[in-house]
């Protein structure tokens, strides 16, 4: 699986996700730090950003361990060799 599969499964999940859930709409905070509901563009502005940021964080680490686990193995002793070198 590329990366652009992998973020587009990961979007529809979100998306999903989201979908089922129970989330306060169009919620935002004043300069007086109190919360107001109604916000409107400015609320839907920060959630797309912050679902877009989430989408990315979750695809790159997903591709990570993808490819870890794609790697061979280190063998026990190389591992400790490695670390005795280190010292």
């Amino acid at each position: 699986m590329d990366k652009e599969q992998l973020a587009k499964l990961i979007a529809e999940k979100i998306d999903a996700a989201y979908k089922a859930s129970e989330h306060p709409k169009k919620f935002f905070i004043t300069e007086n730090g109190r919360g107001v509901v109604d916000g409107g563009d400015l609320y839907n502005a920060v959630l797309k950003d912050v679902l877009g940021v989430v989408t990315v964080a979750v695809t790159d680490i997903f591709q990570a361990l993808m490819a870890a686990s794609a790697a061979p193995a280190e063998k026990p002793a190389e591992k400790l060799a490695k670390v005795s070198t280190k010292k």
